[in-house]
């Protein structure tokens, strides 16, 4: 008997740059970044795009309106408490559906609002029955899920599910979860509710893209990130470094459904947006995120660049880069910048030019323009120069350094 193949990507994002990342504390986005921000992730492919609450100010009330009204692909979401005043500010709007929360967790409970479990449960029901009814997709969330009693999370995600509510959402709203409390809770849970199940990671411990990541290995149906990962204090799960996990999984599906490229354009204006740096080491876009510099390195990496990619740089619009010059370059290197700029020299006068180029890295920072100038020199010696450098170099059978290769 034949089954159905069933669909490879069972996962999708609500980019939360436009509300997440508003509370990045350089944040101040006009209504014009917003929208440009809007359909450079609606080009890029994301399912969802979350809005800040329009009850939070006149200007973001005008904002979540333009926004919600400019054709866009994907739908929009607003964040909003659970109140009716708020949801029914949100549905005049125009956005597709109301992400709703209330903080569960025994600090929010007697430090932020001071309700008890049933009274979140009433309301819930009362706000979610009220916004489906006015055609709204919605979801409920657990604020601070981490740290509140798996009991009261089981109780309140059940009661919201009878009403028919679409997703419940996992909050990790102080970064406390690592990835085995993430899919335990994101198991059992999906043995109580038959609704989807959303996760918003904080990455305070670092932990925002393997939570992810292992949220949606354990039934996850949709991910909360942002541009870079701004947001409160250390941010949410990087759009760039969630694509690139999933992207290492199954590079096809990832790359059939999102236009890749994308990701750097964006990290890059959402950075200068906000007025910051994006880290040389930032997830695709950082300017060493396809670097290579070490000897063993790249002898196998101009073999087969998968050997130490699990990424192919191609499939992000971005370059490579192999970097020659320092003291742990090797020959391979060397002979293929060589071959780059069109210099046929024979093996042993690339060791020798090595040679040169290592010890002068010895002395002080070197660039490439002076790696091709030693490479130019030996090019330009006569060729009876470079056999007796060819012979000297055999007649003293030295073994190779450990980056010469």
């Amino acid at each position: 008997v034949c089954s159905e193949r069933q669909p490879r990507m069972v996962w999708s994002i609500i980019d939360s740059t436009l509300r997440e990342g508003e509370q990045f504390i350089n944040a101040n986005f006009s209504l014009q970044q917003k929208k440009e921000i809007a359909l450079m992730l609606d080009d890029f492919g994301v399912d969802y795009i979350e809005l800040s609450n329009p009850a939070s100010s006149a200007q973001s009330r005008i904002d979540c309106t333009s926004i919600a009204n400019l054709g866009l692909g994907c739908k929009t979401l607003t964040h909003t408490r659970c109140n009716l005043q708020d949801v029914r500010l949100a549905i005049d709007t125009g956005v597709d559906g109301v992400d709703l929360l209330f903080g569960t967790s025994k600090y929010l409970r007697d430090y932020s609002h001071g309700k008890s479990i049933d009274y979140i449960i009433e309301k819930a029901k009362e706000v979610i029955s009220m916004a489906k009814s006015a055609g709204c997709e919605v979801r409920f969330s657990c604020e601070d899920s981490f740290r509140s009693d798996t009991e009261d999370l089981v109780r309140v995600y059940r009661a919201v599910d009878r009403v028919g509510v679409d997703r419940i959402g996992i909050a990790d709203t102080v970064g406390i979860a690592h990835p085995q409390q993430v899919s335990e809770l994101v198991r059992s849970l999906r043995t109580v509710v038959a609704c989807e199940i959303e996760v918003h990671f904080h990455n305070d411990t670092g932990c925002a893209v393997a939570n992810a990541h292992s949220a949606v290995q354990a039934g996850a149906t949709h991910v909360d990130t942002c541009v870079l990962g701004i947001g409160e204090r250390n941010g949410i799960t990087p759009l760039g470094g969630f694509i690139s996990r999933m992207y290492a999984d199954d590079p096809e599906a990832v790359k059939m459904k999102y236009d890749l490229p994308m990701i750097p354009q964006m990290d890059y204006y959402v950075a200068s947006a906000v007025g910051v740096q994006v880290p040389f080491n930032n997830y695709l876009s950082g300017y060493s995120a396809f670097s290579h510099k070490a000897g063993m390195h790249l002898k196998a990496m101009l073999q087969n660049s998968s050997t130490y990619e699990a990424l192919n740089p191609d499939d992000f619009g971005v370059s490579r880069v192999v970097n020659v010059a320092h003291r742990l370059t090797g020959w391979n290197a060397v002979k293929s910048r060589a071959q780059q700029l069109g210099l046929s020299l024979p093996d042993r006068t690339i060791r020798e030019a090595t040679k040169s180029i290592k010890a002068a890295a010895d002395v002080r920072h070197i660039t490439l323009d002076e790696v091709d100038l030693i490479l130019r020199d030996f090019d330009s010696r006569p060729m009876n120069t470079r056999a007796d450098e060819g012979r000297l170099q055999g007649s003293k059978n030295d073994l190779p350094t450990a980056t010469e290769c």
